[in-house]
């Protein structure tokens, strides 16, 4: 957490100096995720549909190149649905993204970046769809995750954002069957 930390305060000046030269923003953002989780590459479990909310800061290295941190409380996490019921995974993150952005045009941009993590909390539950049978039990994922983002959106003159992310993760989020977070997340956001 310490090394996480430092890493946003190193990144906070170098932004804050460069904001002296091109233009900089700071914001807020949130949305709706679907999250899922790979199993060793080869199968993927049903989507947890859960939301994200967060702050960002934006910052201009050019008129068409911008570096972004943000700082992001993430829902993640799965579903598995059978004829006996639904079991969900539901894994909820402080996530910090660093994304490179790449403005083609004034509205338009492209977002790249990795992306760490930290379990802040988690619960698994199945739902027998008969009451009698339902549980919730906890079990231990690896408190840290990491990976990296894909995304695309468009942002007014106004400051208001519309953008899609992809998140593959790359940590695994238990010691078994070498599982990895895939997260949807579709976003507003309003700078300041």
């Amino acid at each position: 957490m310490k090394t996480i930390l430092k890493i946003v305060f190193i990144f906070s000046i170098v932004l804050n100096t460069n904001a002296q030269t091109h233009k900089s923003n700071t914001g807020i953002k949130g949305g709706y995720n679907l999250a899922a989780v790979s199993f060793d590459g080869e199968t993927e479990t049903g989507q947890r549909h859960a939301f994200h909310i967060g702050f960002y800061g934006e910052s201009f290295l050019s008129e068409s190149v911008a570096l972004q941190i943000e700082l992001l409380y993430s829902q993640q996490g799965y579903e598995l649905k059978d004829g006996g019921g639904t079991f969900t995974q539901k894994l909820d993150y402080l996530n910090l993204p660093f994304l490179f952005k790449l403005y083609p045009d004034q509205s338009f941009f492209l977002e790249v970046g990795p992306q760490v993590g930290i379990a802040v909390s988690h619960k698994e539950e199945f739902d027998s769809n008969f009451g009698l049978f339902d549980t919730s039990q906890e079990f231990d994922p690896q408190n840290f995750d990491w990976g990296m983002n894909f995304g695309a959106g468009f942002k007014t003159e106004s400051g208001v954002s519309l953008g899609v992310r992809y998140h593959l993760g790359l940590g695994s989020v238990y010691d078994e069957g070498n599982p990895h977070n895939r997260v949807w997340q579709f976003s507003i956001g309003f700078d300041f």
